[in-house]
């Protein structure tokens, strides 16, 4: 055996192959915990939680992503269950030597549901390669808040992002209805990119914020003075859908925060933010 061929080997081995599965019902009242399952680096945990429905960290052991990494999470929200997703840190995508890590998250919520799909910052670092897809499917009458925070290296640590690549799809179904899709694609030159008044305009955080539900109408004024002017949230409706969507850019993750926990906290309806998160 040469010594290219274990080379190949054992990058082929050191692959992040994770999948995780989590499925709540509504029952006696109750949101109850139906399935869980765990595999590879992907590990699910259940804080006690004094609101109502479950609150669910999701984990990635293997402490970060690099290309060829696989990570999978299956989500199922039974009728008039509430579930609030976050993860236990953010994500750090680290430079790839081939390929991209792909993580895919996939959720269906039943009639009357709930579900808050909070993740930490998604972190970009330089040369790093990330292929991510959100697909959610609605019930009649279910409601979903959806945030994806994204940093491009972090400022306080001095890091610098010349040349990366973010690609991200949402899908979002309502009765089987598409209500809403989008793809951002970054890269590879990102500092250019980011540079751009049609991009960033040199601003290296940027959130999507969406709440799907007829709740977001009244709540649109008060969300657009949070935002302020980096930035901008609009109300409209494809069917009976409606959608409340709000586009960040900040300097770095810490201003970017500070304006996301009071608009979640806004569109959650003045729930508590999951403990992983803080200012």
């Amino acid at each position: 055996m040469n010594a290219e061929f274990r080379t190949a080997e054992l990058l082929a081995s050191q692959r992040v192959r994770a999948e995780g599965r989590l499925t709540i019902v509504q029952a006696e009242g109750r949101t109850r915990l139906a399935e869980l399952y765990q595999e590879g680096a992907a590990k699910i945990r259940l804080p006690r939680h004094d609101g109502d429905g479950i609150e669910a960290v999701l984990i990635n052991t293997a402490g970060g992503l690099t290309g060829g990494d696989r990570l999978a999470w299956r989500i199922g929200v039974g009728e008039n269950a509430a579930l609030t997703l976050s993860t236990q840190a953010c994500e750090k995508i680290y430079r790839s030597a081939g390929g991209a890590a792909q993580v895919s998250t996939a959720v269906s919520v039943g009639s009357g549901g709930w579900l808050a799909w909070l993740p930490q910052e998604t972190i970009l670092f330089n040369r790093a390669a990330l292929d991510r897809t959100l697909d959610i499917e609605l019930g009649h009458g279910a409601e979903a808040l959806l945030v994806e925070p994204v940093l491009i290296g972090r400022t306080a640590h001095g890091e610098t992002v010349t040349r990366a690549h973010l690609a991200d799809r949402w899908r979002v179904r309502q009765g089987g209805r598409l209500v809403h899709a989008e793809a951002l694609r970054l890269g590879p030159d990102v500092s250019r990119r980011l540079a751009a008044g049609a991009g960033t305009n040199g601003a290296r955080a940027l959130a999507t914020v969406m709440l799907a539900g007829p709740r977001g109408e009244g709540l649109l004024k008060e969300a657009r003075t949070i935002v302020g002017d980096e930035g901008g949230a609009s109300f409209w409706r494809v069917a009976e859908t409606g959608k409340l969507l709000a586009r960040i850019v900040s300097e770095d993750g810490y201003a970017l925060r500070r304006r996301l926990v009071p608009l979640i906290s806004l569109l959650s309806g003045q729930a508590a933010l999951p403990k992983s998160w803080s200012l």
